[in-house]
């Protein structure tokens, strides 16, 4: 299929239109299910940027999902993922006749209705509205009945009486499915052992690699998003998964194998630290030295003189 320009859906209501749904419950939030998601007879594709946060449980056989060049197939697990308001979405509509039942939720949340409260600012810190498709949340069968009761109650609560409560009880519940993702996200880091230490491994191969070749003179210090696109992961994921595993973020591994390689050439070298310091890709040897002395406690020089 080759690639459209995508269709900006600006508001929850423009969302169900195009979707051929009734008009929504609440201007500002709203829960569709997989019945009303399949979209319209003839309709094989949507290709689409919101401007609304869009969470996603899909078990839904015949439908693919497309977060920038990766595909990631619904048919054999609870999948749930995460969209922030400018991401772009495209989904492919099968024609399979023969396709098994399947189940889902989508909860579309506009950013005004959460604006001025305290999920405002907390829902940035939660890393998986930054990851890819590929890297969503498989779910346990526990778990994802866990999630199905929060949404029940959000879609009761938003399609009873609206009084002075209401905005604050969804909002709870909401922050309730947002911490029970983390939670599973973080059982998912631990579980998937195999996968992701083979991840650390090609993350410590590429480093070394790094720091050994000239990159370092003519590139400067990799950054966390050229590590993320080498190992085919977004930052934000890798960010999560490292800190899981390690205890750090990708920044200080980076920092890490920094230190490792200027150890090795102020201790194995007569270089000045001038040139140490031109190697690693600082462009002054005194950032250099606060770098290094914030790092071991102390200076280069002091560093070299312990091993005369």
């Amino acid at each position: 299929m080759e690639d459209t320009k995508p269709v900006r859906i600006k508001s929850i209501s423009e969302f169900h239109r195009l979707r051929g749904l009734s008009k929504p419950e609440h201007p500002l939030i709203s829960i569709v299910t997989k019945d009303d998601f399949i979209g319209l007879p003839g309709q094989s594709t949507m290709n689409a940027v919101f401007d609304f946060y869009f969470i996603a449980l899909k078990r839904m056989a015949g439908v693919k999902y497309r977060y920038g060049q990766l595909h990631y197939d619904f048919e054999d697990n609870g999948v749930l993922f995460f969209m922030s308001p400018d991401q772009i979405l495209n989904i492919e509509i099968s024609e399979k006749e023969d396709a098994p039942e399947s189940s889902g939720w989508i909860l579309l949340i506009h950013p005004d209705f959460i604006w001025n409260t305290p999920l405002a600012k907390s829902i940035k810190q939660y890393d998986f509205f930054d990851y890819s498709v590929n890297e969503a949340l498989l779910l346990s069968e526990k778990e994802e009945i866990t999630l199905n009761g929060i949404i029940e109650n959000i879609r009761q609560e938003y399609g009873a009486n609206i009084d002075k409560f209401s905005k604050r009880i969804i909002i709870s519940h909401v922050e309730a499915l947002l911490n029970y993702s983390e939670r599973f996200y973080n059982r998912q880091f631990i579980t998937r052992e195999k996968a992701n230490h083979q991840l650390l491994e090609r993350l410590e191969k590429l480093l070394t690699g790094y720091f050994k070749n000239e990159d370092l003179i003519s590139e400067g210090l990799p950054t966390v998003q050229y590590v993320a696109e080498k190992l085919n992961v977004s930052p934000g994921y890798l960010g999560s998964l490292l800190r899981t595993l390690t205890g750090q973020n990708t920044q200080q591994h980076i920092h890490n194998k920094l230190m490792e390689r200027a150890k090795e050439r102020i201790s194995t070298t007569d270089l000045s630290m001038s040139e140490i310091a031109y190697e690693l890709g600082f462009e002054h040897v005194q950032s250099f030295s606060k770098f290094f002395k914030a790092k071991a406690n102390v200076s280069p020089l002091k560093f070299r003189q312990s091993f005369n």
